[in-house]
């Protein structure tokens, strides 16, 4: 599969999304991983699971570069199980499910471990509701029978785990003012609501 196809693909299972910017940017670094993982006969569903436990794993290292390390091989499973399914045509109602699932928990998991390295709860418990509350929104846009993504926000899947994971490098390097960077992120997270809501009331009113 080419790249231009394997874009075009990608666009129809996300709701025509558009595929620009830095969304084009981490497909075409997703593209090559995938690519490689598929002629290694490795399943979509398969990297949905490693990206749960490398999740899991890093609640066991808090506060190291472990940590961060598998924080960045949980996003790199997670992100790449979708394309691997589309290159190796193995694309499924149940595999997208199931990684809307795994979605939801690796996300949970990399707030807690926030949490582990000293960061408020009211904080950590704030991100996980407004990252639920947009990928809630938007699901229930498409149950409505909206088909389009409607938006594609400031503060997406792969957006809140590099800030998770620049959060961790600044701590490591001890930065004073690394919880600052996540208190910006807030407030990104809450604007990026603010994206798809209005998205919402435009599209469905």
């Amino acid at each position: 599969m080419s790249r231009q196809d394997f874009f075009a693909q990608w666009s129809a299972l996300h709701l025509g999304a558009s595929v620009t910017g830095i969304v084009k940017g981490w497909l075409s670094i997703s593209y090559v991983i995938a690519r490689a993982l598929s002629a290694l006969r490795i399943t979509p569903n398969l990297l949905t699971l490693l990206g749960v436990l490398s999740a899991v794993a890093m609640l066991f290292y808090p506060y190291s570069a472990i940590a961060l390390v598998l924080l960045v091989l949980s996003l790199i499973f997670d992100g790449v199980d979708g394309s691997v399914a589309i290159i190796s045509g193995k694309e499924s109602k149940l595999g997208a499910a199931l990684d809307s699932i795994a979605d939801r928990i690796t996300e949970a998991l990399w707030f807690f471990a926030l949490y582990q390295w000293g960061i408020a709860p009211e904080i950590c418990l704030a991100l996980f509701a407004l990252a639920l509350t947009q990928e809630y929104a938007r699901a229930r846009m498409a149950s409505l029978g909206f088909a389009e993504i409607g938006v594609v926000t400031i503060a997406e899947r792969p957006v809140r785990a590099s800030a998770i994971a620049i959060f961790m490098v600044l701590e490591l390097l001890n930065f004073s003012f690394a919880p600052f960077a996540l208190y910006i992120f807030t407030a990104m997270a809450l604007f990026s609501v603010y994206q798809v809501m209005r998205a919402a009331r435009r599209h469905l009113a």
